[in-house]
């Protein structure tokens, strides 16, 4: 298992503000279910038939704030931090960054829409929506440098790989699991088609989102 750390490569060229918004609202979100309980998450997550039938549309937003778990949402805001600081800081902007990351969700709701139209089981979490953080992350920062931590049987460290390498072994786990996954329509699990669809959005929208920006940051401190 590989766990991203940080990314080693620039400093910020100024606070994520917008990102630190988005994991704090996760955040509130997450213990407003541990409060509200199943009927919450059930009601505001997105289920694919509703939406083919124009039912409860507001879900396609909803259901990114939402999260299984306690690992779901501490797996989801990690990356988000590593790979969208940068994203943020160096190259879109706050506003950009926000409206980016939402249209990705969007875009991940909607292949995994498209995969399997007639699904009731409920889609939750802000999975699609980082994956078009990093399909993003992956056209503008390849060569960053992303300390990471190796988790092994018997055998625990840290090395540091290209953002390159890292998001490439990701995606190709995205894409063993999405074909693993058409068997097992409508049994509920890993949304690996939302994780795609996200990814591609990200890698074929960010030029768009960044025209008329300057990457900020190349040439500068290390970070640490």
């Amino acid at each position: 298992m590989l766990i991203p750390e940080r990314d080693e490569s620039r400093a910020l060229s100024r606070f994520p503000i917008a990102l630190v918004t988005l994991i704090v609202a996760n955040i509130l979100v997450f213990l407003a279910e541990l409060s509200l309980g199943d009927s919450f998450v059930t009601r505001y997550s997105m289920k694919p038939a509703e939406i083919v039938h124009g039912v409860h549309l507001e879900t396609l937003f909803t259901s990114m704030f939402l999260h299984a778990n306690i690992l779901h949402i501490a797996g989801n805001m990690l990356y988000l931090w590593v790979f969208g600081d940068e994203l943020e800081a160096n190259y879109l902007g706050s506003t950009r960054f926000v409206v980016f990351y939402l249209v990705c969700g969007l875009a991940a709701s909607a292949l995994q829409i498209a995969v399997n139209p007639a699904s009731t089981v409920p889609n939750l979490g802000a999975s699609g929506a980082i994956a078009g953080v990093l399909g993003a992350f992956l056209v503008e920062f390849p060569r960053d440098r992303i300390l990471v931590a190796v988790l092994v049987p018997f055998w625990i460290g840290q090395r540091r790989l290209s953002a390159m390498v890292l998001i490439g072994i990701w995606f190709a786990i995205q894409l063993i699991g999405g074909v693993g996954s058409i068997t097992a329509v409508g049994q509920g699990g890993v949304a690996y088609f939302a994780h795609i669809g996200g990814f591609i959005a990200g890698v074929l929208l960010i030029k768009l989102f960044g025209a008329g920006r300057r990457r900020m940051g190349d040439w500068g401190a290390v970070r640490g």
